[in-house]
């Protein structure tokens, strides 16, 4: 017995509603190109329409003028399809509170999910959909789901309860050590400064005392949606 090796996602296909709709929401309000249209090869009563995500795979949907669309949450029965996430810059997800609202669209605030954060929404369909932003950018020549087995074990080794940037910085450190040589006989962490003491207080970076809790802007508008 082998397996069926997969090597990423080549495309997603939603039942759609009629085409107008889908156009107005996949490229009007997710801002992904429509880069083609042909009739259903499986049914000629439906359009099959394909938009680019941003990452070179596609999302294609099946329309037909003659459906209307519901906007009651799509079910969430075993086998059924919870929600879609799309990745967004920093830059985007900043943004995404306002703009949500500027349009009036019922929206999950801001998750702090750890390693990433989020925001949920639902389509004129009813399917929760979510943006997110990591909150790490990968070693270069790794990818962010090689972090995450990294700092997985290091969550675990640690027994926390859930991953924290922390466990991601320690991650990503551990991976630059063991895949990039050194001339350096010893890569353990050094004190150039001479100041570093276990117990002393807070260093000052800056004018600005290092270690404090980080504020976090509270997210603006309503939030009613639940991932």
């Amino acid at each position: 017995m082998r397996k069926l090796q997969s090597q990423g996602v080549h495309h997603i296909t939603i039942v759609g509603a009629d085409r107008q709709t889908s156009i107005d929401f996949w490229e009007g309000v997710l801002g992904m190109p429509f880069v083609f249209e042909q009739p259903n090869l499986d049914r000629p009563s439906e359009s099959h329409l394909y938009f680019d995500p941003g990452d070179g795979r596609l999302i294609t949907v099946f329309t037909n003028d003659e459906r209307e669309a519901d906007s009651r949450r799509t079910p969430t029965d075993p086998g059924c399809v919870h929600h879609i996430a799309f990745a967004v810059s920093k830059a985007s997800f900043d943004q995404a509170v306002e703009r949500l609202d500027e349009r009036g669209i019922t929206h999950s605030g801001v998750k702090d999910r750890g390693f990433m954060d989020s925001i949920y929404f639902r389509d004129p369909l009813g399917q929760l959909f979510e943006l997110a932003s990591f909150r790490f950018e990968p070693p270069a020549g790794r990818t962010h789901a090689e972090v995450l087995l990294a700092a997985h074990h290091v969550r675990v080794a640690r027994g926390d309860y859930n991953i924290q940037e922390e466990h991601l910085a320690d991650a990503i450190e551990a991976m630059i050590r063991e895949g990039r040589g050194s001339l350096s006989g010893n890569r353990a962490p050094q004190d150039p400064y001479g100041k570093s003491k276990a117990g002393k207080g807070k260093q000052r970076v800056m004018g600005k005392a290092s270690g404090s809790a980080a504020k976090k802007r509270p997210a603006k508008g309503k939030a009613k949606v639940s991932p």
